[in-house]
């Protein structure tokens, strides 16, 4: 048993977003908490690197729509505390056919939540966006509380807040070894913690972790290719301009969403990307090979060359993400079926970058036995079979 001087409330592992606020939620409630991450900071090697996310209240489910409610009260408040601009309201604009039946859920709610949002013909679209060309039967959802999360400058505005508020950020450490028990002991490559409590936030990593402890969760880890276009004329897509966020979904030839952001990140360059991969090894995502080109570029093109006609139908410069989905696309969040003193968090599919800050709440909530603010229904691993047998 460690000295109790030395033992800490919670450790959590995985610096990416989600492990860093809920850290920062675990910090910020005086508790002592060390953040272990495998790599050193800052790194591009899992799913929160790179410079902007999209931020929106528009999704088919109203739970998310609900808990984004609150996401926007905390990105203020971060922003505030580290006296830099993390967020850019632009608007986010959902493109699909006129009987898309996710568009028309998304717009009922909207509705229901009371967000402000606007439908927009062909016709009108046009009058708003002259720069995006719509086919036949398209039209446009506009979701006004949309916009750009400066993704890199949140991680490192939360890194010193955890470190500000008192927390440990331990980088460059990979952990070898769990030991589940009261304390819970953690060995890394460097030395060993324990701790009343362990939050796993490990994005691909998740399943090297938990085996030793007895589950597999179904996740698939894509690499996915992220994708800048150079303006035919600088500006012309790009914040200055009023250009919005977009979401193009259920497209012709696109069995997936391709979504894209406005110009700001490298001048000239505009972001557009396939909300898909390939199958991927986070331990060689940057292998040659990985870099060969594929169908989803192909797909990108042909909606560069066919709705956004100001943009070079060839990307510029081409990057790499990784995201770890579940089967459903929605969240793990939930505390081990044997062990209730380690918490999950894992499947963030490629959406959960806008929530992490009610992730990172309800992470921190699950580790020290609070009532969830929200429903985590959605969220149980017993949804999965023969996962989460203590839920059920």
């Amino acid at each position: 048993m460690a000295a109790q001087k030395d033992l800490c409330d919670a450790i959590v592992i995985g610096a990416g977003i989600q492990g860093c606020f809920t850290a920062y939620h675990l910090a910020r409630h005086g508790k002592r908490v060390i953040l272990l991450e495998q790599f050193f900071l800052p790194h591009s090697r899992g799913s929160s690197h790179g410079q902007s996310r999209i931020i929106r209240r528009a999704y088919p489910e109203d739970f998310y729509t609900q808990m984004m409610d609150e996401c926007y009260q905390i990105w203020a408040q971060l922003e505030r505390e580290a006296g830099t601009q993390l967020h850019r309201q632009t608007g986010l604009l959902l493109l699909g056919m006129k009987e898309n039946s996710e568009l028309k859920t998304i717009q009922a709610t909207l509705s229901r939540q009371g967000v402000e949002h606007q439908c927009l013909s062909a016709e009108e679209l046009k009058q708003c966006f002259p720069n995006v060309r719509l086919a036949r039967g398209e039209v446009g959802l506009l979701d006004k509380s949309g916009g750009v999360l400066y993704a890199d400058r949140a991680l490192r505005a939360l890194q010193d807040a955890i470190q500000r508020l008192g927390g440990l950020v331990r980088d460059g450490e990979k952990v070898e070894e769990i030991k589940p028990g009261q304390p819970i002991t953690v060995r890394s490559t460097s030395r060993s913690y324990q701790a009343r409590s362990l939050i796993i936030t490990a994005g691909p990593w998740t399943n090297r972790l938990l085996r030793p402890l007895g589950i597999e969760l179904p996740l698939r880890t894509l690499r996915i290719n992220v994708c800048y276009w150079r303006e035919k004329v600088p500006g012309s897509y790009g914040v200055s301009q009023a250009f919005p966020c977009f979401l193009g979904l259920g497209l012709s030839q696109a069995p997936h969403h391709i979504y894209g952001l406005p110009s700001g990140e490298y001048p000239g360059l505009m972001k557009v990307c396939y909300h898909h991969g390939n199958n991927a090894d986070p331990e060689e995502r940057d292998c040659p090979e990985a870099f060969s080109e594929t169908q989803d570029i192909h797909i990108l093109s042909r909606f560069v060359r066919d709705h956004l006609p100001d943009l070079e139908p060839k990307p510029a410069i081409m990057e790499r993400c990784l995201y770890t989905n579940t089967p459903d696309e929605h969240f793990v969040l939930d505390r081990h079926p044997k062990y209730d003193n380690i918490v999950i968090g894992a499947g963030f599919s490629g959406h959960g970058f806008k929530l992490s800050p009610v992730v990172g709440k309800i992470l921190y909530e699950l580790s020290m036995k609070l009532t969830p603010s929200y429903d985590l229904t959605p969220f149980r691993m017993s949804r999965f079979p023969g996962l989460g047998k203590a839920h059920l």
